[in-house]
């Protein structure tokens, strides 16, 4: 962060740009041109962008079941009775939900684990959406866990991880197919590729 850079600025413009260079994705030089493109915009919109970022804090939650963020518990998609209840896809981040929605080609249940096991970052088993998932099976209602998570090193464990977790309880784990490049996300597949990779999933 440039923040030496930022002490000529006034505080309102340099507090800001400190802001948006904590998001992810976001560098120094790309927080000054977002700053610097909301002091030009009308006040109007400057309000109505502040006024969504403070619902989506005060209004989203997440799922009490599947984990997803929504506004309303449980998700509109675990409260659907038309949905595969025997199935659980398991994905990394809620982003990978709306991935997967989008081919049409997935009618059962999802389960968010909100991040990977990285040792890197200090993030172990315990930091994810692990116990909620066991929870779930425990009624006995789940016959298939579909592991969707992205190929990456750390996804990779993840999945080992997961597979030696519940091999035992006799639930049929499966992955999607190879069609998804290694190395890369769930949101940024193509329809098709999705499509393939989730009717072609594989038994582990």
């Amino acid at each position: 962060m440039e923040q030496n850079n930022n002490n000529h600025l006034a505080e309102p413009v340099a507090r800001l740009i400190d802001e948006f260079n904590k998001l992810p994705g976001i560098g120094p030089k790309s927080a000054q041109r977002l700053t610097y493109h909301l002091v030009r915009m009308p006040a109007e919109q400057a309000q109505a962008l502040a006024e969504a970022i403070l619902s989506v804090k005060n209004r989203i939650t997440s799922c009490s079941e599947c984990q997803n963020i929504t506004e309303h518990n449980p998700c509109s998609i675990c409260s659907d009775v038309k949905r595969d209840h025997t199935r659980i896809c398991v994905v990394e981040e809620p982003l990978d939900v709306l991935a997967l929605e989008r081919t049409h080609a997935y009618k059962g249940m999802y389960h968010v684990l909100h991040g990977v096991i990285s040792p890197m970052n200090a993030i172990g088993p315990d930091d994810l959406k692990l116990r909620e998932l066991v929870s779930r099976l425990k009624g006995g209602v789940v016959t298939e866990l579909i592991l969707a998570i992205n190929p990456t090193l750390e996804g990779e464990a993840t999945a080992t991880y997961i597979q030696r977790l519940f091999a035992p309880l006799g639930i049929q784990l499966s992955r999607l197919a190879r069609g998804l490049p290694a190395g890369s996300d769930l949101e940024y597949a193509d329809l098709i590729t999705l499509t393939r990779a989730i009717e072609g999933r594989q038994k582990i």
